[in-house]
């Protein structure tokens, strides 16, 4: 079968090399999936660079791809929860990932049906985000009728995480360019803030739960804006070591993230509230919730660009460097 091979880190080529390689066979608790679609995602240019060797070191050659939609082709035993011919759709386990190829082996506990309104396009752009702000509401414990802000809120992430929160019951802000502003109101949002003409720094105060896409300087700024206890989750701050504790990290790794999120945890102090950070781990049972909130509500994830397999690289570029305004996916069709 063909697949994109990760030869060796690089941090300036991000190429993947095209190769042959055996298909996999479904080990116990496993099926076959026959790809069909794969998200792209800065992920995957992280691993290339060998940016997240510290959290899952992987080792080359290593087929890329950390999120598949699919049929599934072969089942492995002790398997009863799918059947072959059922679409499926996965985050996919962080020892395990493989999603650029025409097939995959994957353990059906990362695995959940897609939902049949979605088109195999639009389901590539769900599991990675879906399941990152499900995993984010359980870090802060997210509780109905609290108040939610989510920094920079009109780009893919927040065009699921507001869905996500108004199901969960959470009064949602985010801030944004106004020309978004009547798409993220459609979503559900309870007060949208334009970044260019009003400082949420400035009218925001009491919120119990922050999701921060934005890090760097923004990171701070937020909390500033919390409830004393209020809960953070950081996709772009940095690592702590509460978080290198929770992913079961070499007690090395617990040490040396302690001290490079220090800078973080003390802010979190001073303003009286919890840092967290997040790595998306798989988790079918959290898609198979989302997909069942999805269905309610038929929401689409907005799609950028679809490339054809062969063209991986060009649609690596495109996560890397595009503005995009959508999901970047790869196509094993055709």
């Amino acid at each position: 079968m063909k697949a994109a091979q990760l030869n060796d880190y690089n941090k300036n080529n991000l190429n993947l090399k095209l190769v042959d390689v055996p298909k996999p066979e479904p080990q116990d608790k496993q099926v076959l999936v026959k790809v069909l679609t794969a998200g792209v995602n800065p992920l995957d240019n992280m691993i290339t660079r060998g940016e997240v060797k510290m959290i899952v070191p992987y080792k080359t050659p290593l087929i890329a791809g950390n999120e598949v939609v699919g049929l599934v082709e072969k089942i492995g035993t002790g398997v009863s929860q799918f059947a072959v011919g059922d679409r499926v759709f996965g985050r996919l386990p962080l020892d395990r990932i493989g999603a650029f190829a025409e097939y995959v082996a994957v353990d059906v506990a990362a695995l959940a049906k897609v939902p049949d309104y979605l088109t195999d396009e639009e389901a590539a752009g769900v599991p990675l985000t879906a399941l990152t702000i499900m995993q984010a509401f359980d870090l802060m414990d997210a509780k109905a009728g609290k108040t939610l802000f989510i920094s920079g809120g009109t780009g893919g992430v927040g065009a699921m995480a507001i869905p996500l929160a108004k199901a969960k019951g959470l009064t949602v802000i985010t801030n944004g360019d106004i020309s978004n502003r009547d798409r993220v109101l459609a979503l559900g949002v309870d007060q949208f803030l334009d970044y260019k003409t009003q400082d949420y720094t400035k009218i925001l105060s009491n919120v119990d739960y922050v999701l921060d896409t934005l890090g760097g300087t923004e990171t701070e700024k937020q909390m500033a804006i919390m409830k004393k206890g209020g809960q953070m989750v950081s996709l772009r701050a940095m690592p702590n070591g509460a978080f290198a504790k929770r992913m079961n990290l070499p007690k090395w790794k617990q040490v040396l993230f302690t001290l490079v999120g220090r800078k973080f945890d003390k802010m979190a102090d001073k303003y009286g509230v919890h840092y967290h950070f997040i790595f998306v781990e798989s988790n079918g049972q959290q898609l198979q919730e989302v997909a069942d909130t999805f269905t309610k509500l038929e929401i689409k994830p907005s799609i950028d660009t679809v490339y054809p397999f062969q063209e991986v690289n060009a649609a690596l570029d495109k996560v890397a460097n595009g503005r995009s305004r959508g999901k970047t996916v790869l196509s094993m069709k055709g």
